[in-house]
């Protein structure tokens, strides 16, 4: 069984030795939250899409306000089940555990950071581009493993990548984080290679020895047998950054749709006021009528937040009740799998309506086309120039990537992870504007 005593490091990965002197009053956890909010990846999230696209007339998420309301939720969940696991676990008080919503918090700001350009569609012309496209040319030339992780690729991994990714003796971007945070991050605990139906993994090969080295320090235990894939249990504040993700995607995505008129007030009041009983669906709409709320913009926000509310107290409620079972690596699912079942059946209804009207709307799928488009012509125009790097247009591509992405290595693993680190990297505009000159479509304005 892990403990939560190990669980909660703030032991710095790449500074394992180090004690530098302090000038505030800051935890290592704080310290974490406040190098990603000030990091240039993090800023980037501002121009990626979350599910509709950006710029419009109606202002909706993107990948850095989503970030930053998963940051909130998950702040609440980490604190309601640190008070109460402390009242259950009296050896917990004063002690690291009582920084767990700070670290879930911290996680939650990056666990995006590491998707491309245009959301799903992105990962999918990433992962096409080696299985159906000019890239399967490469598979005879590297690693069965480094083949996994290019056909398999996930923003999940690229985030583990990102904060912890040695280039030239020097970690980019100067993360450092802690271990208990880069544990949070890691939704899918195991390497491509044991990846699920879905394609799902955590680390790439290059980051596999970073995860090995935090899990075992965490006391994060293995479960594959010798010669299969790696694979570990979860870090148990995985739950609630997966949870704060889950709660705020499907019900903030409700609400741009209203904003979009994709879906009308009636619709939404029905889906949300679902989540609860009779009795406190007339008390919620009693106080909607006290607070003399008119627009129905404005009551959309109030009973989001009601049902935000609710869908955190059931998750902390969740992962209170099956503690045992998530520190022994027994619990399966997530949490919203097992919160009650008037909430999970509304909670279920929300998620068909939002494939059949939100997820699928012409608006989101021109979207996923255009931008699949824009990303295989990048990774083909790219991948071509590292491939033949002697010929004059491959001189021109690789000159326009940044000093900090290993592009001129003599490696052929090294280089096309290069590409797939500058490209993934973009930001939805940016990539568009690569594309659109590269192709000759527009030209720099002087």
């Amino acid at each position: 069984m892990m403990n939560w005593q190990q669980l909660i490091s703030n032991k710095r990965l790449g500074q394992e030795n180090r004690h530098p002197e302090r000038h505030d009053v800051r935890t290592e956890f704080k310290r974490d939250y406040d190098r990603l909010i000030f990091s240039a990846p993090f800023r980037r999230l501002q121009n990626k899409t979350q599910v509709f696209p950006l710029p419009g007339s109606v202002f909706v998420h993107n990948r850095l306000t989503h970030s930053l309301e998963v940051a909130s939720v998950g702040m609440s969940l980490g604190n309601d089940v640190s008070r109460i696991l402390s009242d259950r676990h009296p050896e917990l008080k004063d002690t690291l555990f009582d920084e767990i919503g700070q670290i879930v918090a911290t996680a939650c700001l990056a666990h995006d950071m590491g998707n491309p350009p245009f959301g799903h569609s992105g990962e999918k012309a990433i992962q096409t581009f080696f299985t159906e496209g000019p890239g399967s040319d490469l598979q005879r030339l590297v690693s069965r493993d480094f083949w996994d992780d290019i056909t398999h690729f996930e923003g999940n991994a690229n985030a583990f990548r990102l904060l912890t990714h040695q280039f030239e003796g020097r970690r980019q971007g100067g993360f450092v984080m802690t271990y208990s945070t880069l544990a949070s991050i890691v939704k899918y605990p195991y390497a491509s290679s044991a990846a699920s139906r879905k394609g799902k993994f955590g680390f790439f090969c290059s980051e596999k020895a970073d995860y090995q080295k935090i899990a075992d320090e965490l006391g994060v235990f293995c479960v594959s047998q010798p010669g299969e894939p790696l694979r570990y249990v979860r870090h148990p504040l995985v739950y609630l950054v997966e949870a704060a993700d889950d709660i705020c995607y499907e019900i903030m995505d409700l609400e741009d749709a209203h904003k979009l008129k994709l879906l009308s007030y009636g619709e939404i009041a029905m889906l949300m006021l679902g989540f609860f009983d009779e009795t406190v669906q007339k008390s919620i709409l009693r106080r909607i009528e006290e607070e003399q709320l008119t627009d129905d913009n404005e009551k959309v926000v109030y009973l989001r937040a009601c049902v935000i509310g609710k869908l955190e107290n059931e998750c902390v409620r969740t992962f209170v009740e099956h503690e045992d079972d998530i520190l022994n690596g027994r619990f399966e699912g997530s949490l919203i799998d097992h919160i009650a079942p008037l909430q999970a059946e509304a909670y279920r209804r929300c998620a068909e309506l939002s494939r059949q009207r939100i997820y699928r709307s012409k608006v989101v799928l021109d979207v996923e086309l255009s931008g699949y488009k824009i990303m295989e012509t990048l990774m083909q125009q790219m991948t071509e120039a590292i491939m033949h790097p002697e010929r004059y247009y491959s001189q021109q591509l690789i000159g326009r990537v940044s000093s900090q992405y290993a592009i001129h290595s003599d490696d052929l693993e090294t280089r096309v992870m290069a590409v797939i680190d500058y490209i993934s990297g973009m930001t939805d505009i940016y990539a568009l504007d690569v594309f659109q000159k590269i192709n000759g479509i527009s030209l720099p304005i002087v």
